[in-house]
């Protein structure tokens, strides 16, 4: 790796030097039939077509280089026809100068600028990535794959999040959506991570976890909204749905709350069932769960070779050219029993669920898209030490 790196920095700048030919060759051109034509044919003030060409792209000092070259080449014009001192080339070399001086600030200020975007691009990425932490791709007896699409160019991530935590005998995910699209809404998002993150690993019941997350989002929120003098309305039209999963380690099982999130699906022998649960807890954010049980808890079977996907709805609405929406139980059925290599797992279902959208699509998505495929392997045999080393890294 180490040893290609060089290579790809060098070939910008070579195919730069080779593109110098070009203006180059014209400077010579026009200077030779700029000679050789008749007396009252002045070809001369062409010349500063080759720092113009030059800074198309070339750097502020090859701009520079070429413009004194044109300028040179214009005197020498001068020179060879006997003109040097008319008033006529006088003002074309000051014109040529002028321009030329102009082009080499603007290629300046726009080197000044590709830096301070590059600066800030560099930031940003660092900053999503500490956001939206990498999630491990295994958890105790499970596989697990994430796939992020942002509907923002240039984003690695935008409202939609997730998230997951070991416990001693499970692991436990949340994939969620904030109310809005793209970057402006990393705020709240990163609000439900931050305290899924702090309180997840601890052994308090789901439901509590729900609560603890709620009471944290619906606080922020209202912080925010206050530091930032947004009209109380509008603070209560704010919040997140999200699904919480609890994926037991010695027992083929799952419990789920789910928070007014489209609900995950189960493949199981190649069929999928929505896990929907018998009653929807209020989106996190509301301040609505208030009473003895606000997040009602739902346990289904998860046996070895099943996979569970969480997504969000930008996966679900997405629309093809026609306006219909992705049909994803459809799909998905299709996709996980189309044969593949075993080694791909989660990953590869991933990768074909996003191949196969974009397809249907046809076209940049309207909507962040978040997916996590998990897959239960069958738990190996081991000692009383709960959990691997790779396990006691996740957080």
């Amino acid at each position: 790796m180490q040893d290609r790196a060089p290579s790809r920095k060098a070939r910008p700048v070579r195919t730069s030097r080779v593109l110098l030919l070009l203006p180059i060759a014209l400077m010579v051109l026009i200077a030779l039939t700029d000679i050789i034509a008749p007396a009252d044919i002045h070809l001369g003030p062409l010349l500063v077509v080759a720092p113009a060409i030059t800074a198309s792209f070339g750097s502020a000092r090859a701009t520079a280089a070429i413009g004194t070259l044109a300028v040179a080449t214009l005197v020498a014009i001068g020179i060879s026809r006997g003109v040097i001192t008319t008033e006529n080339l006088q003002v074309q070399i000051a014109s040529l100068v002028a321009i030329g001086a102009f082009v080499v600030v603007f290629v300046h200020l726009r080197e000044r600028r590709i830096v301070e975007l590059e600066r800030v691009k560099s930031v940003s990425e660092a900053a999503q990535q500490v956001l939206l932490r990498p999630l491990p791709t295994r958890a105790g007896p499970l596989r697990i794959a994430s796939a992020y699409h942002a509907a923002t160019r240039d984003a690695r991530i935008g409202g939609d999040l997730y998230a997951a935590a070991r416990t001693h005998a499970s692991t436990r995910l949340v994939i969620g959506d904030v109310r809005g699209k793209g970057l402006a809404t990393l705020g709240d998002a990163a609000l439900l991570l931050g305290a899924f993150h702090a309180a997840a690993h601890r052994q308090a019941p789901l439901p509590e976890l729900a609560a603890s997350l709620d009471d944290s989002v619906t606080w922020g929120l209202a912080e925010l909204a206050t530091t930032n003098g947004t009209a109380e309305a509008d603070a209560g039209e704010r919040f997140v749905t999200a699904a919480i999963v609890d994926i037991l380690d010695e027992l083929p099982l799952l419990r789920l709350i789910n928070c007014g999130h489209p609900h995950p699906l189960l493949l199981h022998a190649g069929r999928a069932t929505a896990l929907e649960v018998p009653e929807q807890s209020p989106p996190l954010g509301l301040g609505l769960g208030a009473g003895d049980e606000p997040f009602p808890l739902a346990e289904f079977p998860f046996e070895p070779g099943d996979m569970l996907l969480l997504y969000t709805d930008g996966l679900i609405e997405a629309r093809n050219p026609d306006g219909e929406f992705y049909p994803l139980m459809e799909r998905i059925e299709v996709l996980a029993t189309r044969p593949t290599p075993p080694e791909e797992g989660p990953e590869g279902l991933l990768n074909r669920l996003t191949e196969d959208l974009r397809h249907y699509v046809s076209g940049p998505l309207q909507d962040d898209a978040a997916m996590i495929a998990i897959v239960r392997a069958p738990l190996p045999a081991r000692g009383p030490d709960k959990g691997t080393a790779e396990d006691r890294t996740v957080s």
